[in-house]
């Protein structure tokens, strides 16, 4: 298990120094017994994007926008993790949710080119019209 407190690395070319994030832990909901009362096992974790100037204004706002239900009122971007009752695990967890979702920001999607549809596809489309058309109109009674 990587340290609670190492530099998050996202791919290849970025990682996220620690000094950006910060992490609590509190008590997490669900079964677990009596330790769901005493043991602080759930992970809150935040990245603080004004202080980790690595990514682009595009890159953001495509993060933002994927993911608008992450951000809290300061514009930290924000994961939790109550997956397992082990302090540890769910930190892991929450580290390894917040590079992904940083990793699906930076993939740029591809630009869509209007085509049109091919002659032999609408002639296909055209037939199963008519072949509609005539099931429907063998169903009904001649007087």
């Amino acid at each position: 298990m990587r340290g609670a407190m190492d530099a998050l690395p996202v791919n290849d070319a970025l990682t996220i120094p620690v000094d950006c994030l910060s992490w609590t832990a509190v008590r997490a909901a669900g079964p677990g017994g009596q330790n769901v009362n005493k043991v602080s096992s759930k992970v809150d974790l935040r990245l603080n994007l004004d202080r980790w100037g690595a990514l682009t204004g595009a890159q953001r706002e495509r993060l933002r926008q994927q993911n608008p239900s992450k951000f809290d009122a300061e514009g930290r971007l924000v994961v939790l993790s109550q997956l397992t009752r082990d302090q540890p695990r769910n930190l892991e967890d929450a580290r390894d949710k917040m590079a992904a979702l940083i990793r699906a920001a930076l993939v740029v999607p591809k630009a869509r080119r209007a085509t049109r549809p091919t002659f032999g596809s609408k002639m296909r489309r055209l037939e199963g019209k008519k072949m509609q058309s005539e099931k429907k109109k063998n169903r009904t009674r001649e007087d």
